[in-house]
């Protein structure tokens, strides 16, 4: 295991200070990316010229002695499904081979804004559709704590990419985990933040009113800093909400209440997974907070409405790709649009795309859009307000992220079983709740994390928490 790196904070100060060349370290950052990658796969493109050409600017400002960003010469990895212009952006499919976006999403811009260093685009499963990203069309990524494992998806490359220690940070998205999910199984902070209240203008959609970009970190102080370097209002996207950001953390847990919802260590969760959890629990006790067990009502209905509703989302979302206007075509020049588009979807798009475009136009379809879609609606409803319930009595809600531990890569499981795999992290999406994924430990020499959830804007709670975890139990180191 790697040391873990100074702070966001101080890598900032010896670039503003002139300690550090930020050209220099980022060309040999670099260099070093491909030989820890060569096992690994987190990167599908690396933006060598891009970042040192920031580093250069940095230096350049930092030796005049101009303002720098609080982000200054940060390495930053970016999920292949957010838009960075001039860079690839294939969501892990065939279909968007070649396809170069001609702006920055808002997160990008926001971070650049503060000079952080977009390094380049990591990998995922196709369209997001996944948690393990061995669903990618370009290969799958692997653990770095056990290349014989995944790495947990469908951010699986950005979550590796800081475990690893070829990244400080990195960007996400999650739509039912996926964020959380590698977190946890890669033995970093994961967070998916409230709905709204981070951009989704340049990130290229699987189900709209489920995705946030979330971000990845080893420190929490780093994790809380790039939130609200992205974080904020955009007249571009019209699920952007206006509310204030989430405070800053006091940096105390004492007298807080929290509850491990039992929901969350039911049927299928490993032994040593709650074991683990439980015991990673206890350290919010010793605190000086209150813990408890406690209930959520008609969580027994989320992971069947989020499916509902995901695939739904994603079969509309996904009608634009015909391979006429950005892409690739199996059929370019052809007379007979209506082959050349059943064509091109056949052969570019994933098995586990195809069944769930299949299944969401099914659940829409004249006949089923009440008996499916309108039920999950109404289930999702339920689920807010068990959630609204519940933190009438708990600032915070706990459990396992994930129920298991990292599968093995081509470990056969049924779509079925590996959509189990998400029952603890979809109902945040849901409900639009902020959660944060944290290491909570290893089984076996693999690694567990511990989802905490707060009320809607409630992120400077997550942030409090984990903090207070942090300073009692230390900070996890990267694996090389």
């Amino acid at each position: 295991m790697a040391e873990i790196s100074p702070s966001v904070a101080e890598l900032v100060r010896r670039v503003a200070s002139q300690e550090v060349s930020c050209e220099e370290k980022t060309i040999h950052r670099l260099a070093r990316i491909p030989r820890i990658d060569r096992d690994i796969h987190a990167f599908l493109h690396l933006a060598t010229d891009r970042a040192t050409k920031k580093a250069r600017e940095i230096d350049r400002r930092a030796k005049k002695g101009e303002r720098l960003g609080r982000l200054a010469g940060v390495a930053i990895a970016v999920k292949d499904n957010i838009c960075v212009s001039a860079m690839p952006a294939t969501c892990g499919s065939k279909i968007l081979e070649g396809f170069v976006p001609p702006y920055d999403a808002t997160v990008i811009q926001r971070i650049e804004a503060e000079d952080g260093i977009v390094l380049g685009k990591t990998n995922m499963d196709e369209f997001a559709m996944g948690n393990t990203t061995q669903a990618s069309a370009f290969g799958p990524t692997k653990n770095p704590w056990n290349l014989e494992r995944v790495p947990g998806g469908s951010s699986g490359g950005s979550a590796a990419a800081v475990s690893a220690g070829m990244s400080t940070l990195a960007l996400g998205t999650d739509t039912g985990g996926s964020v959380r999910c590698p977190a946890s199984f890669c033995s970093v902070l994961g967070l998916k933040p409230t709905y709204g209240t981070v951009s989704r203008y340049g990130v290229i959609p699987y189900a709209n009113s489920l995705e946030q970009v979330g971000q990845f970190a080893r420190r929490v102080s780093d994790l809380a800093l790039l939130y609200d370097v992205v974080s904020g209002h955009d007249p571009r996207d019209s699920t952007s909400v206006t509310s204030p950001k989430a405070r800053k953390s006091s940096g105390g847990f004492k007298g807080k209440r929290v509850g491990i919802v039992t929901e969350f260590f039911g049927e299928g969760t490993k032994d040593g997974v709650r074991r683990k959890v439980l015991d990673a629990s206890e350290k919010f006790r010793e605190m000086g907070a209150k813990v408890e067990e406690t209930h959520v009502e008609s969580m027994e209905y989320a992971l069947a409405a989020y499916y509902v509703i995901a695939m739904a989302e994603a079969s509309s979302n996904l009608s634009r790709y015909d391979g006429v206007r950005y892409g690739a075509s199996t059929e370019k020049g052809t007379a007979d649009w209506n082959a050349a588009f059943a064509k091109t979807r056949t052969e570019c798009f994933g098995p586990e795309v195809k069944r769930r475009i299949l299944l969401g136009s099914y659940v829409l379809s004249a006949g089923y859009y009440e008996a499916y879609y309108l039920k999950a609606q109404s289930a999702r409803g339920l689920l807010r307000r068990a959630f609204e319930k519940a933190f009438k009595s708990y600032d915070i809600l706990l459990g396992p992220t994930m129920p298991v531990l990292p599968p093995r890569i081509g470990e056969k499981v049924t779509p079925l079983e590996d959509y189990m795999i998400d029952i603890n992290t979809v109902p945040a999406n849901l409900v639009g709740l902020p959660a944060l994924s944290i290491p909570a430990g290893f089984v076996e020499g693999l690694p567990v994390g511990m989802q905490l959830m707060a009320p809607h804007f409630g992120e400077h709670l997550l942030f409090e928490a984990a903090q207070s975890y942090e300073d009692a139990v230390g900070v996890p180191g990267a694996k090389e």
